[in-house]
């Protein structure tokens, strides 16, 4: 599947061995069964209550005595603790312990049963409590009331020191949200106790919501509240010093009114009906992880080695989804929407679902995968979706229940917490949810439709990001697949988003300063699934009162002065900030082309071809560029090269390579702004040698899988079948390359050249050359007149080749012909020379300068003129080369080539 789900945590296997081991050892020491009491039969009780932000997981059970038992596990060191233990029948339904584990806070619902009567508080159905853990054990009641009391610690950030003040949460079912303020002291060495626990402060975060979600690695509560039967989303941020702030509001075009109280990740919800859940609405907010990298090694150890770069390659993106799912009468159809908040726009996705006749009651679940959201119904389908890049259908992968991958998911209930952590509350699981390399290299390789070949690529790119052997994997494949696809061109796609990804975490905004794809609009529909894309508003944001210093401005409003406050974000409300802003303001998109290095590269050709190109300065400069693409490209790949490539000036290729580098660096330093120089250059370099390296790597591949050796290099042979896939290949690339407007690398048109005199028969040889597939290089040229012999054949394929040669090529070339052939054109080439500066004079007379006499008089009269020039304008005309042209070779010529035209 494309999604696999690796384990960090199983109540069964990192829980329940410790508790029985626990057990064996309090019996071994005649001290009874104890708290640590577990049966077999027991293991039923045993469920995770709560994922803290720092990792740790806190656990309840039973023992066979009917007490609530409170355990934690400590994911850095995979060890097992208990933390407390009431002796009364409850049943915990909420639990949440502090950074420092001196407190638990839990929410418990009475027994019910006769006879039971608890002491603590009674008349009320739910007991909030604070406790004292390490060590005293004193007991504080919240609440006592009639509806559920959720709680949840506020966690600093893992390196800042213990406050002492702790925060917590308390979520009320009568829709309000407390925070309370514990103030706790250090007494007698270890003993934590909570200091004037009679009157402790709190605060109103927030009331009259009807749904909310915690994201607890990011300290973030979202809520919306229904203002005029409106949704309003709202989220509040909370900081390491124990503050907060509303951060924006934005309206959400969703229908909450009837929905009733909502709440998500406030703990593990065991009290919603199962069987219900695929009838209610489901509604999550998706942001990416703005950084914590401890993170990685404390709560996902047990993750494999593979996936671990992987974490650490994550950069800032500044995302806002909304996952939204609404009530479904009948399963025949079902609907979902998403609302890329940092983009402008929702997406609203219909998919009819085939074997209805099947029962459905797991419901929709969205998976948070950073770059990806995730919308799974198992059994039916499962909905891969690009977040950064979500304006084409194609770049998103969607498998229906035909696809056997779909089958390799769990079927129950999943509850997608921060981040890419996943917990089945059925089983005790805690998943690391993950994008299987190998499985969307398989589809790449076995699905026939383009769309899914395209997210496919996409996706197995983003996930290896630069990784030499994924893209070892898929360049094996193009080059046996090269026309595989149909609605868009392969190499091209694969080209850009490669390219894309080696340079995308060097900073932030490379996603909107470079193209991630060459497909820029995608009009075929996708199987199985129908969209309506609608713009939405953007989000309100709120003004920050965390700054240090508040940059003021002066404007006119009404005709009077007032003093504003410019708002300033850091992190990642820096980066959605942004994202806002571009959407507001960014016309036409900022993402880079080739036009003015097009244009420019033109002009420069022009100017060789006229002899007239502008200052040696401006050119040196351009080539000083290429030379410096080189020499990045060859420093980063010292593995020797099969194919005779970057091994020739090919001045064309490093004029287009020096201007693209150019014109990138300047598009960067015009939209990068407080990027260091030195930076941006060295991104541009890295970015243009990953082009050519692409391109290099590819036929590299194609070389060695049909075993060429050099002698391809001669003209002495006929071409092979491997020669012939190998020229199919390079004919593709240039293909790829060239509507795109991209450099190759020097040595790639003559290594084209020769395969193409190789394979080709001379009248599609000709028409290559005469269409531009083949491009003629004065290295191919002069290879082609050495190895060549002057056979019947050879002779038409060599005159053929210099006709179609640059006018200064050709000349060169020709010296290097020992035929008559070439002496003619040598000859011609000389009286048009002779001839462009020729002024007539008035003579007296003529003398016959010519050694022939021939009855026609134009013939003699044009020798008697190119004789006279010749001789008395030598010193000023003279003829370059070493050729002995004299004015007798160009008698014979011209009389041999006027007699075959007139037939004489």
């Amino acid at each position: 599947m494309a999604l696999c789900l690796v384990a960090d945590f199983d109540l069964g296997k990192d829980v329940l061995p410790w508790l029985r081991a626990q057990r064996a050892a309090s019996e071994a020491s005649g001290a009874g069964s104890g708290g640590a009491d577990v049966l077999e039969n027991d293991y039923e009780s045993l469920r995770v209550l709560n994922v803290e932000r720092n990792g740790n997981i806190i656990y309840t059970y039973k023992d066979d005595k009917g007490n609530v038992i409170f355990g934690l596990y400590d994911c850095p060191t995979r060890q097992n603790e208990l933390l407390y233990t009431f002796e009364k029948d409850l049943q915990v339904f909420s639990c949440s312990v502090n950074s420092e584990r001196t407190l638990l806070a839990a929410s418990l619902v009475q027994s019910t049963k006769e006879g039971k009567r608890n002491e603590l508080q009674p008349g009320s159905k739910c007991l909030t409590l604070l406790v004292e853990i390490h060590p005293v054990n004193n007991v504080k009641v919240l609440k006592a009331v009639d509806s559920y009391i959720w709680v949840q610690f506020l966690y600093p950030h893992f390196e800042s020191h213990p406050l002492p003040e702790n925060h917590l949460l308390l979520i009320s079912e009568e829709k309000y949200i407390e925070q309370f303020r514990i103030h706790v002291t250090q007494e007698d060495g270890n003993r934590v106790v909570i200091k004037n626990s009679g009157h402790l402060p709190r605060d109103r975060i927030a009331e009259d919501f009807v749904w909310a979600q915690w994201d607890m690695s990011e300290q973030r509560l979202y809520y919306i509240d229904l203002k005029k039967s409106r949704s309003i989303l709202k989220c509040i941020q909370f900081y390491a010093d124990e503050s907060y702030n509303l951060m924006f509001e934005v309206p959400l075009d969703v229908s909450l009114s009837n929905s009733g109280f909502k709440l998500v990740n406030f703990g593990c919800d065991y009290h919603q009906d199962r069987e219900k859940l695929s009838k209610h609405l489901t509604l999550c907010v998706f942001t990416n992880r703005t950084g914590i990298p401890q993170l990685y090694s404390s709560l996902h150890a047990p993750v494999l080695e593979s996936s671990r770069r992987w974490y650490f390659q994550w950069r800032l993106e500044g995302s806002l989804c909304v996952c939204y799912s609404p009530k479904h009468a009948s399963w025949e159809q079902i609907t979902y929407s998403v609302f890329y908040i940092h983009k402008g726009h929702s997406k609203t996705f219909t998919t009819s679902l085939e074997n209805v006749g099947s029962h459905v009651t797991k419901g929709i679940t969205f998976l948070n995968l950073d770059y990806y959201v995730a919308v799974y119904l198992p059994g039916h389908f499962f909905h891969l979706l690009n977040v950064q890049h979500p304006d084409l259908i194609c770049h998103s992968l969607f498998l229906t229940g035909n696809n056997e991958m779909i089958d390799t998911l769990p079927h129950c209930p999943l509850q997608s917490l921060s981040g890419s952590l996943v917990l089945d509350c059925c089983s005790g699981k805690l998943y690391r949810a993950l994008l299987s390399q190998s499985s969307l290299l398989q589809l790449l390789q076995n699905t026939r439709l383009d769309c899914e070949k395209m997210a496919a690529l996409h996706c197995a790119l983003y996930c290896g990001q630069g990784a030499r052997f994924l893209e070892g994997q898929i360049i094996q494949w193009i080059s046996e697949n090269v026309s595989a696809c149909h609605s868009f061109d392969l190499i091209q796609e694969f080209i850009i988003a490669s390219s894309y990804w080696s340079v995308y975490s060097e900073t932030s905004n490379v996603d909107k300063l470079l193209p991630h794809s060459s497909v820029l609009t995608w009009n075929t529909e996708i199987p199985g699934i129908t969209l309506v894309t609608e713009d939405i508003a953007l989000p309100f944001m709120k003004k920050n009162q965390r700054v240090d210093k508040c940059t003021f401005i002066i404007t006119k409003w009404k005709g009077k002065e007032k003093m504003s406050e410019v708002l300033s974000f850091k992190g990642y409300w820096e980066k959605l900030n942004s994202n806002l802003e571009y959407v507001k303001y960014a016309k036409p998109h900022f993402h880079y082309n080739n036009i003015v290095v097009r244009r420019e590269w033109h002009n420069l050709i022009s100017e060789e071809k006229t002899g007239k190109r502008r200052s040696t300065a401006y050119v040196r400069n351009i080539l000083d560029n290429a030379i410096k693409v080189i020499s990045n490209l060859e420093a980063r790949n010292l593995a020797p090269r099969l194919t005779p490539l970057l091994q020739e000036e090919d001045s064309h290729q490093r004029l287009l390579m020096g201007l693209m580098v150019s014109e990138l660096k300047d598009h960067f330093l015009r939209h990068l702004q407080g990027v260091e120089k030195k930076k941006i250059e060295q991104m541009v370099l890295d970015y243009i040698s990953k082009l050519l390296d692409l391109i290099c790597h590819i036929l590299e591949t194609s070389w060695r899988k049909h075993n060429l050796h050099s002698c391809v290099l001669h003209f002495n042979s006929r071409g092979s079948a491997a020669e012939f896939a190998v020229f199919h290949i390079m004919t593709r690339i240039l293909e790829a390359t060239k509507s795109l407007f991209l450099p190759l690398p020097p040595g790639f048109h003559t290594l084209h050249t020769i395969l193409g005199v190789h394979c080709l028969p001379l009248h599609n040889l000709l028409h290559c050359i005469d269409s531009g597939v083949l491009l003629l290089t004065e290295t191919a040229v002069v290879r082609l007149m050495k190895d060549l012999d002057n056979t019947e054949k050879n002779e038409k394929l060599k005159f053929s080749i210099i006709l179609r040669l640059p006018p200064l090529i050709g000349q060169k070339i020709c010296r290097l012909w020992d035929h008559p052939m070439s002496s003619n054109i040598i000859s011609r080439n000389h009286v048009t020379r002779l001839l462009q500066n020729y002024k007539k004079q008035p003579r007296n007379s003529m003398t016959d300068k010519s050694s022939f006499s021939v009855e026609f008089l134009p013939l003699n009269y044009f020798i008697e003129i190119l004789t006279d020039i010749e001789s008395s304008n030598q010193a000023l005309y003279p003829f370059e080369g070493d050729d002995n042209v004299d004015a007798e070779f160009v008698e014979e010529a011209a009389l041999k080539h006027t007699t075959m035209l007139l037939g004489l």
